[in-house]
């Protein structure tokens, strides 16, 4: 045991812990029934922050209010510890203490993962050392020694970058407020990005006018997609609108808006959307001055299509069903 111990002292990463993240820790666990449940609450949400910091110095975009462990009912009901890591997925970001050998890795992140990120917390909280990760777990306790140093872990979340899994989106489940991971409010995305983000939404040229009638039925949520160093790690926005109408057919708009201080898509920037068979059904591309770009199609429940953002050699691709 002492030589993994000392194994994995030559490859950590020895992080401090901000008092930002000691208060934060403190308020969701002054929020839980137990002392016990406080703990674990407290601990995970140590893990999750630090981790998020180290991905924020490695200019690797995340999310951290669109994490289950930042959502106050998931925390009350389960033992998560993830970061929302957008066109990736999510990375569960386990705790363990200081004379630890093992990690434990509730059943319930067994799935819809991405990596599992293992970090040393030492009991004053003042320091954190990211000792390593692996892929993908199988059991309740992993042992420490099977952990793959941080650099492994900075290549295999570029390899998924490069590469992300689709996830079929059902839009018929938006009528119903059922959303699939990484979809939110605009409003949210709002909060997580620069202030400039915000200068394409508030002009009132975005949207059409509509009725007071149809906004009532309009579902509208948005993604960001990370096209990489294309764009200098500044992702773009996918805003996907639904609403129904009278015939059964569902409308849809698609918007691909920039992000942070940019105040224009980068030029050739393209929207694409893809039939069942893969085929181009619609195309836009970004000029000089664009702020946005949109597309608009109706139809049946069932449907499939795909929705393709590119630029230059690289694009993203998300899968939906009517």
């Amino acid at each position: 045991m002492t030589n993994t111990t000392y194994q994995q002292d030559n490859f950590a990463v020895p992080l401090p812990i901000a008092q930002a993240a000691r208060t934060t820790a403190q308020t969701f666990a002054n929020q839980q029934p137990t002392p016990e449940k406080a703990e674990q609450v407290r601990l995970n949400t140590l893990a999750v922050w630090v981790v998020n910091e180290y991905l924020q110095m490695m200019e690797i975009a995340t999310n951290l209010t669109a994490s289950d462990s930042w959502n106050p009912v998931m925390r009350l009901f389960a033992d998560v510890a993830d970061l929302d890591m957008p066109t990736v997925g999510r990375l569960e970001c386990r705790p363990v203490g200081i004379f630890e050998h093992t990690c434990s890795v509730p059943p319930e992140t067994w799935e819809e993962r991405v990596g599992y990120v293992v970090v040393q917390i030492d009991e004053s909280l003042q320091e954190a050392k990211l000792l390593g990760f692996v892929p993908s777990v199988a059991a309740e306790e992993l042992p420490l020694s099977q952990l793959q140093p941080p650099e492994a872990f900075i290549e295999h979340l570029g390899q998924l970058r490069q590469s992300p899994a689709s996830t079929l989106v059902n839009l018929s489940q938006w009528f119903a407020g059922i959303f699939e991971s990484g979809w939110q409010t605009i409003e949210a995305l709002w909060n997580s990005q620069e202030p400039g983000l915000a200068y394409a939404f508030r002009s009132p040229e975005t949207f059409e006018q509509q009725t007071s009638n149809q906004l009532d039925a309009v579902t509208r949520r948005a993604k960001l997609l990370d096209l990489g160093i294309q764009i200098a790690d500044q992702p773009l926005m996918l805003i996907v609108e639904i609403s129904p109408q009278a015939d059964q057919k569902t409308s849809i708009r698609l918007q691909l808006h920039p992000t942070g201080n940019q105040i224009y898509l980068p030029l050739g920037a393209q929207l694409t959307v893809l039939d069942d068979s893969g085929a181009v059904f619609l195309e836009a591309q970004a000029r000089s001055a664009d702020n946005y770009i949109q597309l608009q199609l109706r139809g049946d429940t069932g449907e499939a299509f795909g929705v393709r953002v590119a630029l230059n050699d690289s694009s993203i691709t998300e899968q939906f069903v009517i």
